[in-house]
């Protein structure tokens, strides 16, 4: 149990000496700002506006309350917090950012492919429990991959299983997409030739987050899966080619949505790597498909080609890559923002092939795991 030994006043905070010997420093502007008052008891949203106090709020009065309470009476506004000792240390800012941080995603490579097991869970089990969902939540959230086993194979069936995480995202694709042949195809998915390994959506501001491709025939000649961790080739270049890396980090490029059959113009800059505030990966955006003219200066335009050509030639090497192929009743469930995906080319004469696409945000899969474990 955490307790507050000694308080010591400073010129814009208050230091706070813990039983443990941890040391914090609370902002004053900080502390007034998240009084336990300050919030609507039903909603939970702050109420109180930090911008009608001065910017040199200080506490007139303050000490350890009977119940190892931090006591606070303000300079101005004829207001006194009271702060629990133990909300305090939970959300103490200056012992969190002296940890170091740890990194949710376990990265992978081709080895991989030796344990596919490893990445599978059956459809019933998702269903039926809660350790189920939570299981699958996990690869997702931390193996970026997972392909759920003997799910039904009737159209439309994916809905059940995946509303256990939660709603769907709509795209002007419709949900769910069907992902086979046309005549005349709006997009190469919709053809037999091979897809490179690549991130749907990249012209999006926010790409969705997830992709769930549920596999109801698939019959044809070819037409085998492919996936790469992108977040394993980023690391790989993050410790071993510096240059390449960085351009990959710094320099936008630009996607465009080449559909012919939309009304509307959507293009988006953005770097083929970006980062958290904690330096870890973000999202990888790479489709050669969809990549526009590039309109980067001219002095640049060489290194950020030959960084484009190194990244890309990576993304598809054997390394890293693995391949599978989509029996009746799996689900593909993958970051699209993390995982590149692929296929080879098929026969569409010597059989059929018909997998049925679903996108959901990524925030749904991490707020429903963290939900589901706190």
């Amino acid at each position: 149990m955490y307790s507050i030994s000694k308080i010591k006043k400073n010129s814009n905070y208050l230091k706070v000496v813990w039983n443990d010997g941890e040391e914090s420093k609370f902002n004053y502007l900080w502390l007034r700002d998240n009084c336990p008052t300050a919030h609507d008891k039903d909603s939970r949203h702050r109420m109180f506006n930090i911008l009608s106090v001065s910017p040199n709020i200080n506490p007139k009065n303050y000490n350890v309350g009977t119940n190892g309470s931090l006591e606070i009476e303000w300079s101005e506004g004829d207001h006194k917090s009271s702060y629990n000792p133990i909300w305090l240390r939970e959300n103490c800012y200056t012992i969190k950012n002296k940890t170091e941080y740890i990194s949710p995603y376990k990265l992978w490579d081709s080895s991989l492919q030796n344990n596919l097991k490893l990445i599978e869970i059956n459809h019933d089990e998702i269903i039926n429990s809660e350790e189920g969902l939570v299981k699958w939540l996990e690869l997702l959230h931390n193996t970026g991959i997972a392909i759920v086993k003997n799910a039904p194979t009737e159209k439309n069936s994916a809905f059940k299983v995946l509303n256990r995480i939660s709603h769907t995202r709509e795209t002007f694709f419709k949900t769910p997409f069907e992902v086979i042949n046309i005549p005349k195809p709006n997009n190469s998915a919709y053809t037999t030739h091979a897809l490179r390994n690549h991130m749907d959506l990249p012209w999006f501001e926010n790409p969705p987050g997830y992709q769930f491709l549920h596999c109801l025939i698939n019959s044809a000649k070819g037409g085998n899966s492919s996936a790469v961790d992108a977040f394993a080739v980023a690391d790989y270049l993050r410790k071993n080619e510096k240059e390449i890396f960085d351009t990959l980090v710094s320099v936008p490029l630009k996607f465009k949505d080449k559909d012919y059959t939309q009304e509307a113009h959507r293009s988006f800059h953005s770097p083929a790597i970006t980062l958290t505030k904690d330096g870890d990966y973000n999202d990888i955006r790479f489709s050669v498909a969809t990549m526009d003219t590039l309109d980067c200066n001219p002095e640049i335009m060489e290194k950020v080609y030959k960084a484009h050509h190194r990244f890309g030639n990576l993304l598809h090497d054997e390394k890293y890559q693995i391949n599978f192929r989509l029996e009746p009743g799996d689900i593909f469930s993958f970051n699209n923002r993390r995982l590149l995906h692929g296929r080879t080319e098929f026969d569409p004469n010597s059989g059929h092939r018909h997998l049925q696409g679903y996108y959901m945000d990524r925030d749904e899969i991490i707020g429903r795991l963290n939900y589901l474990k706190k």
